[in-house]
């Protein structure tokens, strides 16, 4: 198929937009690795219950913002939750256990949802206000799309003052590079787990929501998105939140292209992307010494 610099552009638009929900997945899960040093296999569980929240709050306030804001907030206090109650009491022991206790969440909660909604997919409407195209030019360019970009700016700024700016953000990148050091100086590492846990989480839901729209919401969708996001944060390096970023924009646009020329390839092209890269530089793009 012929590429002509209009489909080009469209194509990095897409593959933004894809790398957007990417990169903020992505970087959730990366926060949470960098600080507890858990593979969180139910990462795209609470990717899935932020887009069923969105539903939720959708049907009773009819607003897609507040329903936004309520998605997210209700899954991280729900991951909070997870985090106290079950992981919490495995920290320490072999990395086997959260591991499993973090599948066996992705596997049990897939199935709570089918018993409350079903298993017919749920919609979710595009805000009004980015329904539709915009016609720049010649070419026609998806509002919805165009604001995921937007709003991937919006919100890695946004984490990296928090990170950068506020006490809490400083402890949790001072624990997530030596938790000894921050513990001796008496703060409750403990509760920065939980709110850096909260955040991995709070990311994932907002991928969801905004995923949500664009996809039909099942039970099942976040088994294919951790396989995805595990895909980013290794190709950044793992524990990375500039990796993540970088891995999430890369995947977005070998997906888009991949998907455009040759449809059949397009799950194939992410890890042959992620073998290419490896092979290069076996810790990922930004991955540091011994998380190889």
């Amino acid at each position: 198929m012929e590429l002509t610099w209009e489909i080009i552009i469209l194509q990095i638009i897409m593959g933004l937009a894809l790398g957007a929900i990417y990169v903020i997945l992505a970087s959730g899960l990366s926060i949470i690795f960098g600080l507890l040093d858990v593979l969180n296999f139910a990462h795209g569980t609470f990717y899935m219950l932020g887009a069923y929240a969105v539903f939720v709050a959708i049907s009773l306030c009819g607003n897609f913002w507040i329903a936004m804001v309520s998605a997210i907030v209700i899954v991280a206090l729900l991951g909070g939750l997870f985090e106290i109650t079950l992981l919490k009491r495995l920290y320490g022991t072999e990395p086997i256990y959260p591991l499993l206790l973090c599948f066996g969440f992705s596997i049990f909660m897939p199935d709570v949802i089918k018993l409350i909604f079903g298993l017919v997919g749920k919609v979710v409407e595009y805000p009004k206000i980015f329904q539709g195209a915009a016609f720049v030019g010649t070419l026609i360019l998806p509002k919805y799309r165009i604001f995921l970009v937007v709003l991937m700016g919006v919100v890695l700024l946004a984490l990296w003052l928090f990170m950068n700016k506020t006490d809490i953000g400083m402890i949790i990148r001072a624990a997530t590079r030596d938790r000894l050091m921050v513990s001796c100086l008496g703060i409750n590492v403990s509760r920065v787990w939980t709110v850096g846990f909260m955040l991995g989480v709070g990311l994932a839901a907002l991928a969801g929501v905004i995923a949500a729209p664009m996809v039909q919401t099942i039970p099942n969708m976040g088994d294919e998105m951790t396989v995805e996001s595990f895909v980013v944060v290794v190709i950044g390096g793992l524990g990375s939140l500039g990796g993540a970023v970088l891995g999430g924009l890369l995947l977005g646009q070998v997906v888009s292209f991949v998907s455009f020329l040759y449809p059949d390839w397009s799950n194939v092209a992410i890890f042959m992307a992620m073998a290419v890269i490896l092979v290069v530089r076996p810790r990922g793009l930004f991955g540091e010494e011994g998380r190889a």
